[in-house]
Formats: C-alpha cells, structure tokens, sequence
C-alpha cells in the first residue's frame, strides 16, 4: 500500500533558550541559512536599536534597516529597500509589528525570513500572516512561515513584563478557537483539520495548566513553544482558524470601536475567550481561564483595561462583522444586546464568586 503523507511548512530550526542571540550567526551558517552573512536586518527604534549594538560585531555582513512601525507602508519601502541587493535572508530582530513588517517584505522580494524575537506578546512570531496597518484599518496578509525561529528569553525577561502576560492570553485562547471551530464543523459542516486543532488546542492546554510565572524559564519556554505550535497550526490548517475565534472577533471589535483606546492584543483575547467560554455553557473552563489570567497578572473584567460594561457589551455585539463567514460562538447564539448585557452580568458575578 502506498503511504500517504504531507509535507507541513514549519521553520528549518526553532532556538528558544537563554543565550540563544550569541549563536545566532553560527546558527544561520551551519543551518546554510546564510553562509555568507549577507543578511537584511530589520530593527525598530526599540529594542532593536539597542541589540543592533551587541549583534553587530558578529553579523559584519548583515545591512540594518530601521523600521518606522507596523503599516503596510512600511513593509512595502524595506522590501524596496532591499530588493536586488544579494541578500541571503531577511532578519526580523524585535516585537511583533517588525517580524510581520519583515515577513511582509521577504515574501515580497523572494527571500527567507529569519524572526528574531524580542517578546512574547502574540501568536504572530512564527505564523504564516503578516498583520499589518492600513488606511482602512488593520490587515493580514498571507505569507511564508519563517524559516527560522530565535528566542532568547534573556531578552524576553528584558522586556516589559506586560508583553509576556499578553503571550499567555494568546495562547489559552486558542482552547476556546478550537471549540469555535468544532462547533462550525458540528453546526455548518466546516471542515476541520485534526491536526491544527490538536497543535493549538494543546499549546494553549500546556500554558493554562502550568504552574511557573512569568519570571520562570521553565514557563517561558513553554510559552514561547506554545506560541511557535500556534504559529505552525495556521500553516497545517492554512488558515488562521485553529488560532482565532470568539474571542478574536471580541478583540478586533475592540481596535476598531476604541482605537485610540485598545490594549494589548492578548489582553483582549483572553478576556474575550474567558467570556466565549461562559458564553458556550463552559462554566468551569470559564472559571478555569479567568483563575489562571488573574494569576498572571491579565485582565478578566472589561474595566481592568480601561472599558466600561456598556462598551464592553457594544463590541461583542459588533463582533461577528469583524469576520464576515467565520461561524462561532457569537453567530450561533446571534445575542441581542440585552442578553450580551444578561450574559455578560452572569460572568462577571460567576468568576467573582
């Protein structure tokens, strides 16, 4: 009988460990990422600027581009930036918005992407999307999954805490994606894949259940292998379903109603996958995500992050017209506004007691 298999994008090499930036330059060389060090470094005015100085000396062939922030502009002047220069690769060194402007620009020109992260904030360090600003707002953007992926939690412990604590929002949300995604595959026939939802159910499932803290190597790795899995479960599934439900329409809801006002993207996530919990009749989960988020610092209630019950109620309500299609929790309960109000005093009287 033959055997059936299929080929998953996943980067050539995953370093996650403290120290992991000293080697970096070995790392690409003997992973015949860049043999030559004719890298294409893309930094922000943050923490890049500041590794610029300690990476420098070992990368001598790399060129340093500065990246103003995380627009679609942005991305489209480094990829012109770089184009035609011989290059073997383009390195992403720093938060969330300058890896997705980096992968952006390698795919653009042709070229590996090497993320280098500085924090933990998100699920976007290794995923196959760049999501980057617009004149319209916000938009992902399809791209190669980065070859490689380096995180020095040394680095990571250096960043504000608050970014960690947003990684982890992220990470347990995918628990509450993948149930969005079985309910569409049980209610409208969705396909799903098994193995994205294994992936990200299970990279969420090891950060709820782990007892370190943000302080601890042990968890930060767990977390930032979590976060890499999420990544790897929208390459297997090809799309970002495994990592994106209830809780994700919540959180785009919230950029798009309170710009000017938003938090963190895990903070919202996991706030809103606390509530989509409550809101499929998943009372212990619910309880379960709301005990862990408070342990580690990360909001559970609207006003913790600057949202009063009204606005809170207003943008799940506006939720499901965030991602017009995608079928979850929110579409299959179809609330009005005074039961999201009901639904809403029901969790917040159910995990404060």
């Amino acid at each position: 009988m033959p055997v059936l298999t299929r080929l998953i994008p996943s980067p050539v090499v995953v370093d996650i460990g403290p120290g992991a930036l000293d080697d970096l330059a070995g790392l690409l060389a003997d992973q015949r990422i860049s043999s030559s060090g004719r890298l294409a470094v893309a930094i922000s005015g943050g923490s890049g600027k500041a590794l610029r100085e300690r990476l420098a000396p070992v990368l001598p062939g790399a060129d340093w581009y500065s990246v103003a922030d995380g627009t679609i502009d942005s991305a489209v002047q480094l990829a012109d930036d770089i184009k035609g220069k011989r290059y073997d690769a383009v390195v992403g060194l720093g938060g969330g918005k300058i890896i997705d402007v980096a992968k952006y620009a390698a795919a653009r020109v042709g070229l590996p992407m090497v993320a280098v992260a500085t924090n933990l904030a998100h699920d976007g360090l290794c995923s196959p999307v760049a999501t980057l600003d617009n004149d319209n707002g916000r938009g992902s953007y399809g791209v190669p999954t980065p070859i490689a992926v380096v995180i020095d939690l040394d680095v990571v412990r250096d960043a504000p805490v608050r970014y960690v604590r947003s990684g982890i929002g992220d990470a347990i949300s995918n628990i509450s994606c993948v149930a969005d995604w079985e309910l569409s595959h049980r209610l409208t026939g969705e396909s799903i894949d098994g193995l994205a939802a294994a992936m990200a159910r299970q990279a969420g499932e090891a950060v709820l259940r782990h007892p370190g803290g943000v302080g601890d190597d042990a968890f930060l790795t767990v977390l930032a292998e979590g976060l890499v899995l999420t990544g790897i479960s929208m390459s297997v599934a090809g799309d970002s379903r495994p990592a994106s439900g209830a809780c994700h329409e919540i959180n785009h809801a919230f950029d798009l109603l309170y710009p000017k006002r938003s938090a963190l993207h895990g903070e919202q996530v996991g706030l809103g996958a606390a509530f989509a919990m409550h809101l499929r009749g998943a009372r212990e989960d619910a309880g379960l995500f709301a005990e862990v988020l408070r342990r580690h610092g990360l909001p559970v209630l609207p006003e913790e992050i600057g949202f009063s019950t009204d606005e809170f109620v207003k943008a799940v309500e506006y939720a499901p017209q965030t991602r017009p299609g995608r079928f979850t929790i929110l579409e299959h309960l179809d609330l009005t506004t005074d039961q999201i109000r009901d639904a809403y005093a029901d969790y917040a009287k159910t995990i404060s007691s």
